[in-house]
């Protein structure tokens, strides 16, 4: 077996063993190169101390910088390119189920590989030796399954972020989960209250743009880690509908829609949160009809609320929010003024998305071939777009300043005459003149004064 590795990689091995030291790639890289996937990064790992991987290569060429020394870690930089080489180690006592108090460096590269999370990361390889692999990963990665090295009960103690982790590498490679790993899970998922949010939210994001997400979410909620993420989804659980135009209760339905959506973020986490409100609105009627109004309002504000917790960036808040909120906008032969001002509210940026996330919708329900009237509004709203009428103040003729001229006083009021004139403008374009705007705003400041 031989697997292929960047000249420089193959360098900086060749460089360490001809110093008297081993050295082998290891972990990630050596598992993708092994499924015939282009590595990201190159991690490099030897017997050699810190302080000697610096002797060995501050004259070399390289710039050497002391990035993780207490953990036993040195980069190296040439060409631009950043390769970590860190020291055998083993670790101590984990102390806030994330990392480990102290380490202590090895001189066996068995015992350095033991204490690594998952058997399919934790081989190591070089040109000499070949591949090291003590914990059957290979076959592992044959088997499709992903398994802890040693007791898993232990590895979740240890980190709490491995069970995210687990979860991650089954969704990112179509891979299994080992029953023992799953029922390690199981007993520590509430470990991960002692995780950062951050870090949940970046494996989080991973799990769900992989394919097929909704058997990685059914995983977490089986296992108990849905409910230090997300866990209004509970509620969700077998919550019938009661409506005809839906044969499944409200989670089955959100993970059919998901799994009709594309592994774009943004998307995937509006279909995840598009009907997390409904269980919180529904009614039924005197027929026996169940009805959730307002209900893309209720989960739009939840959908805020769980990604602020989360911790994502606000930009992808409001994009998620107003993708949730307008999930139900749905027109026959609307008016132009009516679509210039859908438009304005979903944004020109979010439209693709938006009726993605609408076929996905219709596809999830009872009805999953009745998507005609989306594509009606997508071509209505494209040939509005073509046109190029103005859809927002700022696309008028006249501005604040031109009111002002007119001895409107600057503040609240300009915005309000602005924002009326829009109102007009959307049905009636060919007013977007600055002289006719221009007096409209005359005869709107005169009638309210």
């Amino acid at each position: 077996m031989k697997i292929p590795m960047p000249p420089e990689v193959g360098a900086i091995l060749k460089i360490i063993s001809g110093s008297g030291y081993e050295s082998f790639i290891v972990g990630g890289c050596v598992r993708d190169s092994l499924l015939g996937r282009a590595p990201q990064d190159w991690d490099i790992t030897t017997n050699a101390k810190p302080e000697t991987v610096v002797e060995i290569f501050e004259h070399k060429g390289y710039k050497v910088t002391l990035t993780g020394l207490k953990h036993g870690t040195v980069t190296l930089v040439k060409n631009r390119e950043h390769y970590e080489v860190t020291t055998y180690r083993v670790d101590g006592l984990y102390e806030d189920s994330r990392r480990p108090g102290s380490v202590q460096f090895t001189s066996s590269i068995q015992e350095d590989l033991s204490r690594r999370d998952f058997t399919i990361n934790a081989m190591a390889y070089n040109y000499i030796d070949g591949l090291i692999d003590c914990f059957n990963g290979y076959e592992d990665l044959q088997n499709k399954m992903v398994r802890c090295v040693g007791d898993p009960f232990s590895r979740f103690q240890e980190d709490a972020l491995r069970m995210m982790r687990a979860i991650r590498f089954t969704a990112q490679l179509s891979f299994k989960l080992d029953p023992a790993a799953k029922d390690g899970i199981s007993n520590n998922a509430y470990l991960l209250q002692n995780i950062s949010k951050e870090r949940i939210r970046e494996e989080f994001s991973k799990i769900i743009t992989a394919d097929k997400p909704s058997s990685y979410i059914r995983d977490m909620i089986s296992v108990g880690l849905m409910k230090y993420i997300i866990p209004e989804i509970y509620g969700c659980i077998g919550f019938e509908q009661h409506n005809p135009n839906h044969d499944k209760d409200v989670l089955n339905h959100i993970l059919d829609v998901l799994d009709h959506t594309e592994g774009d973020l943004i998307l995937r986490l509006s279909a995840l949160f598009h009907d997390i409100g409904k269980p919180q609105t529904f009614t039924m009627d005197e027929k026996g009809i169940g009805h959730f109004y307002t209900h893309h309002l209720r989960s739009a504000h939840m959908a805020e609320v769980i990604m602020k917790r989360l911790r994502y960036d606000n930009k992808s808040i409001e994009q998620v929010a107003i993708l949730v909120r307008e999930h139900m906008s749905r027109y026959e032969k609307p008016r132009a003024a009516v679509l210039k001002k859908f438009i304005n509210r979903v944004g020109i940026e979010n439209l693709d998305r938006l009726f993605k996330l609408q076929i996905a919708d219709i596809k999830g329900s009872a009805y999953r071939d009745n998507t005609s009237i989306i594509i009606r509004l997508k071509e209505a709203v494209e040939k509005v777009l073509n046109e190029k009428q103005p859809l927002s103040v700022k696309e008028l003729e006249i501005s604040g300043y031109d009111l002002m001229q007119l001895g409107i006083s600057q503040g609240k009021r300009i915005g309000e005459i602005l924002n009326e004139l829009m109102e007009i403008v959307l049905d009636y374009p060919e007013f977007n003149e600055k002289e006719k705007l221009l007096e409209l705003a005359r005869e709107i400041q005169e009638r309210t004064v």
